[in-house]
């Protein structure tokens, strides 16, 4: 699993598995490059998301293995950043705060195509005024991914900004995929794209000149804002998120791969200590007796002082290319090195 191990090995979440005869060991790997290795031998994978999970299940079908999935929890793209950059996209008109926040709000909407244009257009930080808030930054304006070849959120990402760019469509060829992902390459391989979790440099260090926007999960966002408010009594408000005004909530799917697997699938799909586990760590958790998300996330968050992240009814939501397709402009804009199985 990928960024899913922040639940795995949360001590909470290990001692509730331990009660229940299960001790988890974890390979640490992108999502896409679990879907593109041998995974004989694991009981489980847990890809970030559905294109993913979709080549694991694909190829374990194809071979005659049965396939159970579990999704436990959802959890949405977002852009994260500083809110000296936030605010200076809000004077551009390019992103504004969300319903109900304070005077210092945590979350803001993103106009994803004025913000994609930005890039288009070559500009720059500094061309936005963003030394009127206290920052000197001459850098482009772009949002830093994981690497699109072995991350869920890098590919996702660029399903997303493919959609956009395109007028709110998705490839339906592969004619339409290669043009689609020649359109897209320069706004997403301006920034190298990195190998590195953009969470974790963007939680533990200031990036503000650096990187100063990274594409990430919100549950890790969320988390970390839970576990400051614990030790500071306080949200953390120099951190805020971006939401796209075109969004795509990821599913992560637990695919069990033996009886072990499919226990362990059960037992977080049902338990409610590990689902209330996972909502302390910032993940919308699913309702057990429905296919929707509870409450429980937004009630967690109100108690402890921390503004409850809302979604719009108006915002239009991204479609993904079938997994083929996307994954032929995955390859085309990473340049990815052929997988452990061949080329995908």
């Amino acid at each position: 699993m990928a960024s899913k191990r922040d639940f795995f090995e949360d001590p909470g979440v290990r001692r509730i598995l331990m009660e229940h005869g299960f001790r988890v060991h974890i390979t640490n790997m992108g999502s896409r490059d679990i879907a593109t290795q041998d995974v004989a031998g694991y009981d489980v994978v847990f890809p970030s998301g559905q294109p993913a999970a979709d080549l694991i299940t694909r190829e374990r079908a194809k071979a005659g293995h049965p396939v159970l999935t579990y999704r436990p929890f959802v959890s949405p793209i977002v852009l994260a950043t500083y809110r000296e950059y936030a605010e200076t996209l809000r004077d551009a008109g390019i992103a504004e705060p969300q319903r109900g926040g304070a005077s210092a709000p945590l979350y803001y909407t993103l106009d994803m195509d004025k913000f994609l244009q930005q890039t288009r257009q070559g500009k720059r930080w500094k061309d936005l005024g963003i030394k009127k808030h206290g920052v000197d930054n001459g850098n482009k304006i772009l949002a830093q991914t994981s690497d699109v070849c072995d991350s869920n959120s890098g590919g996702t990402y660029l399903g997303l900004v493919s959609f956009v760019w395109h007028g709110n469509d998705a490839p339906n060829s592969g004619k339409e995929a290669d043009k689609y992902a020649r359109d897209i390459k320069d706004l997403l391989i301006e920034q190298g794209l990195p190998g590195s979790e953009r969470a974790e440099t963007y939680l533990s260090v200031d990036g503000k000149s650096i990187a100063p926007i990274s594409v990430i999960y919100e549950h890790q966002y969320l988390a970390h804002q839970i576990r400051y408010e614990a030790t500071h009594g306080k949200p953390d408000d120099g951190r805020v998120l971006l939401y796209p005004s075109t969004r795509f909530v990821t599913e992560p799917q637990l695919v069990a791969l033996s009886d072990d697997g499919e226990r362990l699938g059960e037992l977080v799909l049902e338990e409610p200590e590990l689902q209330h586990k996972a909502m302390e760590l910032g993940f919308r958790v699913r309702d057990a007796t429905s296919d929707s998300t509870s409450a429980q996330l937004a009630a967690f968050l109100a108690d402890r002082g921390i503004q409850v992240p809302v979604t719009s009814a108006d915002d239009t939501k991204a479609v993904l290319p079938r997994l083929p397709l996307l994954e032929r402009m995955i390859q085309a804009v990473g340049e990815c090195p052929p997988s452990q199985k061949g080329a995908q």
